[in-house]
């Protein structure tokens, strides 16, 4: 659970870099959270409730994407191409799913080992 709260406490933090773990995580609750709000809100009769949330966590979510994506060593501004239907979200996947660069690059210090530090 702290790494979906660490993720809402940089909520347009979109400078730095994120774990692959980071990244994941968020998106595993962020799925959980949406599959039972879709089902509450079925319910309920108050059907735009997970559509809510999505907006909610619409920032919070781009902004640990860009940070990924700094952790791979690319622009953030590359989250773009995920534009492109089908062959753009592969891309982007495959680029949130791929090791982070060991060493240091432009956008700071490696997170996996910032706390040994």
């Amino acid at each position: 659970m702290n790494w979906y709260v660490d993720v809402l406490k940089k909520y347009a933090v979109f400078n730095g870099r994120a774990r692959r773990q980071e990244y994941w995580m968020f998106f595993l609750f962020n799925l959980i959270i949406s599959i039972v709000l879709a089902v509450v809100g079925r319910l309920i009769g108050f059907a735009a409730l997970s559509s809510i949330y999505a907006l909610a966590v619409l920032l919070p979510g781009l902004g640990v994407a860009v940070r990924r994506l700094h952790d791979t060593g690319r622009s953030g501004w590359l989250i773009l191409v995920g534009i492109i239907p089908l062959v753009g979200w592969i891309i982007v996947l495959v680029w949130l799913a791929s090791e982070g660069k060991p060493e240091e690059n432009q956008y700071g210090p490696n997170p996996k080992y910032a706390g040994a530090v």
